[in-house]
C-alpha cells in the first residue's frame, strides 16, 4: 500500500502538501475529507487522525498529522531536491524560522480574514460589520509587512535563490484571503513578484489546479455546508468577531 494523503483543498496546508507531492512526482492516493460535510469528525477519519484535522498521512500502518511534519516526512522519504529543505545549516534554519513563525501570523491572520469574510455571512445570513472586516485587514497588513521586511527582504525566495518549503507554505497561506476577494498582492510589487516566482517554480498549471476550489469559494452556498458544521462555524466566528 502506498502513501495516502487525506486532504481538502479548501485548506491551505492541504494545498501545500498537494502541490509539493505533485511537483516532486511523489506517488500518493488522494483521500478527500470534505470539511464542509464534517467528514473530518467521522469515526472513520479519527482512526487516521484522532485530532480530527486535515491534512493527515497514512503510510502502511503509520499515520501522521500536522502539515509541516508530513511535508518533512515526504521530503525525507522520497529524497526530494535539496532546495526544498536545504542541507546547508543556515539555509535550513531560515526555512525553520519561517515554519515556526507562520502559525500565528500569516496563516492565522489570513485565515481569520477569509473566515470572517466568507463563512460568517454564510453561517449567519448577515454580512460582517465593516469595522470588523477593516480590523481583520489591518491585522493581516501588519504580518505582511513583517513577512516582507524580515523573511523575504530582497531575496528571490525566503531561504535564498531557490524555492523552499517555507515559500510554498507562505504562498498558499496568502492565497486564502485572495480567495475571499482581498487582493493582498495589489500595491505590493515585491510580494507579487515573489508569488509569481513561486508559482513558476512549482508549475503554473499545478498551482492553478490546487487553488481552483479556493478561488471559486465565492460560489459556495449555505446549503452546501452540513447543518452541524454551519452551527459550529457560526458560534466560533461570532465569538471571534465579538
Amino acid at each position: 500500500m502506498g502513501v495516502e494523503l487525506f486532504l481538502d483543498l479548501l485548506s491551505q496546508p492541504c494545498r501545500a502538501l498537494y502541490i509539493f507531492a505533485r511537483s516532486n512526482n511523489i506517488p500518493f492516493e488522494f483521500k478527500l475529507v470534505d470539511l464542509m460535510k464534517g467528514q473530518h469528525k467521522s469515526e472513520e477519519f479519527q482512526k487516521v487522525n484522532l485530532l480530527m484535522m486535515v491534512p493527515a498521512l497514512r503510510d502502511g500502518s503509520f499515520t501522521l498529522a500536522e502539515s509541516i511534519a508530513i511535508l518533512l516526512y515526504l521530503a525525507r522519504k522520497f529524497k526530494t531536491p535539496d532546495h526544498w529543505y536545504p542541507s546547508d545549516l543556515q539555509r535550513r534554519a531560515r526555512v525553520d524560522e519561517y515554519l515556526s513563525w507562520q502559525h500565528q501570523s500569516i496563516r492565522e491572520k489570513g485565515s481569520n480574514l477569509f473566515l470572517l469574510k466568507v463563512f460568517l455571512p454564510l453561517a449567519t445570513g448577515q454580512p460582517l460589520p465593516p469595522e470588523k472586516l477593516q480590523g481583520a485587514i489591518e491585522e493581516l497588513n501588519v504580518v505582511l509587512k513583517q513577512f516582507e521586511e524580515k523573511f523575504l527582504q530582497d531575496k528571490p525566495f525566503i531561504a535564498g535563490s531557490e524555492v523552499s518549503l517555507a515559500d510554498l507554505l507562505a504562498v498558499v497561506e496568502l492565497m486564502q484571503p485572495v480567495g475571499a476577494g482581498h487582493d493582498l498582492f495589489q500595491g505590493r510589487p515585491k510580494l507579487a513578484a515573489w508569488q509569481k516566482r513561486v508559482e513558476e517554480a512549482v508549475g503554473k498549471q499545478l498551482f492553478q489546479e490546487a487553488h481552483q476550489q479556493i478561488l471559486n469559494v465565492k460560489n459556495l452556498t449555505a446549503d452546501q455546508i452540513a447543518p452541524e458544521m454551519r452551527e459550529y462555524i457560526k458560534q466560533g466566528l461570532l465569538k471571534q468577531a465579538s
